[in-house]
């Protein structure tokens, strides 16, 4: 149906329709005229079907198993700055057209779209993960037995190790967009999840550690090499978990911060990239609104969000608007060039999509959102960074943390952290969390790496309500001068 995968794509859009909700473009049509009966700028049909697998294992049993599917279609009107949306888990002519009728008067305005022939879109270039993921799904006991490995694996790390929470989630998702311009998209969307978190315990202390990682591939992603990328993550978690068993209360106070490579790249998400989403600077409330082609952060840093990277799980061969994905620089060498941004931000802000158009399910409009952000290596040696600390912090990993879109302010709360005395990693330290504000940091970074790495495929990224999968990324970089908070008396 779309370059460059023809035959494939037209099998989605036969099997999506045909098979599940006998509908044709005439219908499609049909529902689309009635959305743009009072002129709307701008009309979109989204059918989803999600079929998605689970199982867990707690002390060594499997405590959770289930099976779902989920299948609906959204309507959206876009008429100025409004939005209607309208949603159904009945797809059929009458229901889409009832949806049609709900968004059109809640968008309700003059506008210029006109009824459209809807046609095969190129705007599928991309082919990102397989159409067709012959192993995304096993059965049942042959992904209870990877669980029962992991178990065994973190145990056997070290004795200390108590308990092991296991679980692996798989869904895969065919979606289609009819929208006023005449495009017609299928695309089918793969993706995986296992993760371990493992409890240490010694002398009445208790701490965890947790690791793992997934994409847009299937079953074998994990079990390839006798397993070894699965059973690297349990025993990362529980090499975790004993760290922190072993750590001491963390010091507090403003200190030199060295963050490591991948996983630490949330910082910079949450710190800095929902700031640069375009409905918060359309809008004027975000700490970088109307900065365009000023200075915001040191002349190291180069950020860019990229949905284009083959099987990560923030990819996608076309975002939730049908938009292309594609490398968006946001910060060059410390000037803000650009903002994230989906059609109706875009069209607002005279400015294209950048790709950046997510939702979580059909029962959700979409909005500007992440795929992978991260910071590009800089020259460093990462040893050298670390050299250069006569006394600070160096975090590996973090837990979560919350941050203010007007303002920048975050929290972050490491989950394994070091101090640095005289150049040199010394003890863990536990309960350290980072306060700051994202565009002071970004111009306190003084060193950037050699080593970006993206995270292992873990991250999922929460705005008003709606969770997506984002991916993450840093090299080693150094932050002069951040608030740390500690337990240390």
């Amino acid at each position: 149906m779309t370059a460059p995968a023809d035959a494939a794509t037209d099998l989605v859009a036969e099997r999506f329709f045909f098979d599940r909700f006998g509908l044709d473009a005439r219908a499609l049509e049909a529902t689309l005229g009635s959305a743009l009966a009072r002129r709307a700028d701008f009309a979109d049909l989204y059918f989803e079907f999600r079929t998605a697998d689970g199982v867990s294992l707690e002390e060594g049993l499997v405590k959770k198993a289930n099976h779902s599917v989920s299948h609906g279609a959204g309507v959206r009107v876009l008429a100025g700055d409004k939005t209607g949306y309208a949603y159904s888990d009945e797809v059929s002519a009458e229901r889409l057209e009832l949806a049609a009728q709900h968004a059109r008067a809640i968008a309700a305005a003059g506008g210029t779209a006109s009824v459209p022939v809807l046609r095969s879109s190129s705007a599928r270039p991309h082919a990102l993960y397989p159409v067709e993921q012959s192993d995304l799904k096993r059965p049942l006991p042959e992904r209870i037995d990877l669980l029962r490995r992991i178990d065994e694996a973190a145990r056997a790390y070290d004795p200390r190790v108590t308990n092991v929470f296991a679980s692996l989630g798989v869904e895969e998702k065919i979606v289609l967009i009819a929208n006023s311009a005449g495009e017609l998209i299928a695309d089918v969307q793969p993706l995986v999840l296992l993760y371990v978190t493992c409890i240490a315990e010694q002398d009445g202390k208790r701490q965890q550690g947790s690791a793992g990682g997934g994409g847009r591939v299937g079953f074998s992603f994990f079990v390839q090499s006798d397993l070894e990328r699965a059973l690297g993550f349990a025993r990362e978690a529980a090499r975790q978990a004993i760290v922190n068993l072993e750590a001491v209360d963390a010091p507090a106070g403003q200190m030199t911060v060295v963050l490591g490579p991948g996983w630490p790249g949330v910082l910079l998400h949450e710190a800095i990239g929902h700031g640069l989403e375009g409905d918060f600077n359309r809008k004027g409330v975000s700490a970088f609104s109307n900065r365009l082609g000023t200075k915001v952060a040191s002349d190291l840093c180069t950020v860019v969000d990229d949905g284009t990277i083959a099987s990560r799980r923030g990819s996608l061969n076309v975002d939730d608007e049908g938009t292309p994905t594609q490398r968006t620089v946001l910060i060059e060498k410390g000037v803000l060039r650009g903002y994230l941004q989906d059609r109706l931000n875009g069209r607002l802000m005279g400015t294209p999509s950048t790709g950046n158009g997510r939702r979580e399910s059909f029962m959700h409009y979409p909005m500007p959102r992440m795929t992978n952000t991260f910071m590009l290596a800089g020259e460093d040696d990462p040893a050298d960074i670390v050299r250069s600390v006569k006394k600070g912090l160096y975090a590996v990993s973090f837990r979560g943390g919350q941050v203010d879109i007007t303002n920048g302010k975050f929290v972050f709360s490491a989950s394994e952290a070091y101090l640095i005395e005289d150049g040199k990693i010394g003890r863990p330290v536990k309960g350290a969390t980072l306060i700051g504000n994202g565009p002071d940091v970004l111009t306190r970074i003084s060193r950037v790496g050699s080593d970006l790495k993206l995270d292992e495929g873990l991250g999922t990224c929460g705005k008003d309500g709606q969770s997506v999968p984002v991916g993450n990324g840093l090299p080693t970089i150094r932050i002069d001068g951040i608030t740390v908070g500690g337990t240390q008396a």
